[in-house]
């Protein structure tokens, strides 16, 4: 599900693009479509026992509608004040950050293997997107810093309620995150209908594609630790680029080429291994059953 949710938001960053909209006007709509989206999936999934979808999530639903608000500001900002390599940089953090806060505040260990795709994958974002690095400004940096702590947190809080589907809570988060930008931005100026073009990038974006690829991706932490959750989101900067590439014709160079190899291979190699070790253990606990 994790996997499938990236895949389904990776022409994000080519969408916005197309789109060419003042970053409050795009952050407006963007929360008010998701919301819109958000609802319908939760009504079509729970039918008559919708409301009850959100009651079970509690306080902790509202601290994940928080946590991923701050982190779709810190990426749409901190894509404003820094260069765009610096944002996917950090974000390539997310994981690393998600592994530390699940070992202190859920006394998860992850095993080595863990640590070692979170290194290789942090190394392979940097070369995807390392001619699009530089120095940047603090505030940018600042702002995608936030984005991949919020964004590790969120999934950390998720681990918390185990058994929860927290996703109908991503509701409020486009709702917080449409009352801010009306705030930043001026809601009269927000409000103004894009063009024709832009309006229908605008719902395909957000009314589809990111209120399903995030319902999916909100539900990993269900099954999978928070690192791992992290890791799997790292497929959108990889096809994203590829996107880009197939239509802008931005043609990614060979090291970043190689950076995205090194991403999806270390993903598809840790599959395997958990996948394998998943056997194993079934196998073992067969073997006991019958003994």
């Amino acid at each position: 599900m994790t996997a499938g949710g990236a895949l389904i938001i990776s022409p994000d960053a080519l969408l916005i693009k197309l789109i060419a909209l003042p970053d409050a006007q795009i952050l407006l709509w963007r929360g008010l479509l998701t919301a819109l989206g958000f609802v319908i999936i939760v009504a079509l999934r729970n039918g008559r026992n919708f409301l009850s979808a959100y009651q079970r999530c509690g306080w902790t639903g509202i601290g994940v509608a928080v946590l991923f608000s701050f982190s779709t500001f810190g990426f749409v900002l901190g894509n404003q004040y820094t260069k765009g390599g610096n944002v996917l940089m950090i974000l390539a953090g997310a994981p690393l950050i998600a592994a530390l806060l699940s070992r202190v505040f859920l006394r998860e260990r992850q095993p080595l293997r863990t640590w070692i795709a979170i290194g290789l994958c942090m190394l392979g974002t940097s070369l995807i997107v390392v001619d699009d690095a530089g120095t940047g400004s603090w505030l940018g940096n600042g702002f995608a810093l936030l984005a991949a702590l919020a964004l590790a947190a969120n999934f950390t809080l998720c681990r918390t309620r185990l058994g929860i589907d927290m996703s109908p809570m991503l509701t409020l988060s486009g709702v917080l995150v449409a009352s801010m930008a009306a705030l930043v931005g001026g809601a009269t100026h927000g409000l103004a209908w894009p063009p024709v073009e832009s309006a229908v990038l605008l719902v395909l974006l957000c009314l589809c594609l990111l209120p399903l690829g995030f319902t999916l991706i909100q539900r990993g932490p269900l099954y999978l630790p928070a690192a791992d959750v992290g890791l799997l989101m790292l497929m959108e900067v990889v096809v994203g680029t590829l996107w880009v590439w197939w239509i802008l014709g931005e043609r990614p160079a060979p090291i970043a080429m190689f950076g995205g190899a090194l991403v999806l291979g270390t993903l598809f190699a840790k599959g395997l291994i958990e996948r394998r070790r998943e056997r194993r253990l079934r196998l073992e606990d067969a073997g006991g059953r019958l003994s």
